[in-house]
């Protein structure tokens, strides 16, 4: 008996010392995570305008307002445009480097850190030299009439715009993508790819049968943090187009904030706000589930 009650002081004491290191991370995550979503939920049912003495309770008003403007379905179109077209060359590109600078060549190591560069280089400084290169008189424009081809208004085009905003952010993703997919690439034994080599195996062969598969959790997760990092975009937008032409580039987060801080209508744009939080749960999701399979 006395051997069982000092086991369960002890067992009291790990659960004790478990918790006061705990706190910290918890007391943290409750002011600056969960309060906040807490929250954001609690003011998207609200009409949350600072124009009014205070805030009235309006139940599901913005989320149907929401829902019937036509405005935050193209909005909805062009972040699901945006984030296809971004995710597909942001996980093909950085593969391909990635598959390559896994191999011993010249310059290796100088090679990743000039792809990685983009990754931590500032959207906004990015975004101006975009603008810049991008512009009527811009060097691409100069380009193509130096080729031969016409010029294209690109900044003002409601056709143009958004691939501008798609290279510039599959450029900023590449560094990172391909890192994730470098570290992938260690983990498979390279037993395998000697037994492809003994069965005659070409390098083909062994990329689509042992590589790809033995990637697919790091493709799962490169591709959720890129779509994460599409849908919560909102700089390039910001510097170079403003949503226009026509609301062509207009993103869901650009959305949000045009209608917290241009319209002050604090409760719509939560509800936005809280829409693309359960997009983003959803993907998460995908994520862990894809991971507890593998």
């Amino acid at each position: 008996m006395p051997k069982k009650r000092d086991l369960n002081d002890w067992l009291d004491r790990d659960t004790f010392a478990a918790w006061v290191f705990l706190a910290p991370a918890l007391i943290f995550l409750s002011i600056f995570l969960f309060w906040p979503i807490a929250y954001l939920a609690y003011l998207s049912f609200t009409d949350g305008n600072l124009g009014k003495a205070g805030m009235e309770w309006v139940g599901l008003s913005n989320y149907l307002r929401l829902f019937s403007d036509p405005d935050f379905w193209q909005v909805i179109g062009n972040t699901v445009y945006f984030t296809i077209a971004t995710v597909i060359p942001s996980l093909i590109i950085p593969l391909l480097l990635a598959v390559l600078l896994n191999r011993s060549i010249q310059f290796r190591a100088l090679l990743r850190s000039a792809y990685f560069i983009p990754s931590i280089t500032s959207i906004v400084a990015v975004g101006l030299g975009f603008r810049w290169l991008f512009q009527n008189d811009g060097p691409v424009n100069s380009l193509l009439i130096f080729s031969g081809f016409n010029a294209i208004d690109w900044l003002n085009s409601p056709v143009w715009a958004m691939p501008v905003l798609i290279l510039l952010s599959s450029w900023k993703q590449l560094g990172f993508n391909m890192v994730v997919f470098l570290g992938g690439l260690q983990i498979i034994p390279q037993s395998r790819y000697e037994a492809a080599e003994l069965d005659g195996a070409d390098e083909v062969a062994k990329f689509w049968y042992i590589t790809l598969p033995g990637l697919r959790p790091t493709l799962v997760f490169a591709a959720v943090t890129t779509a994460i990092f599409t849908l919560r975009s909102f700089e390039q937008v910001y510097v170079i187009t403003n949503g226009g032409p026509l609301n062509s580039t207009n993103l869901l987060v650009y959305y949000i904030w045009q209608q917290a801080f241009n319209r002050f209508e604090f409760g719509y744009a939560a509800a936005a706000a809280t829409v693309l939080l359960a997009i983003t749960l959803v993907l998460v999701y995908v994520q862990l589930q894809a991971w507890r399979q593998d």
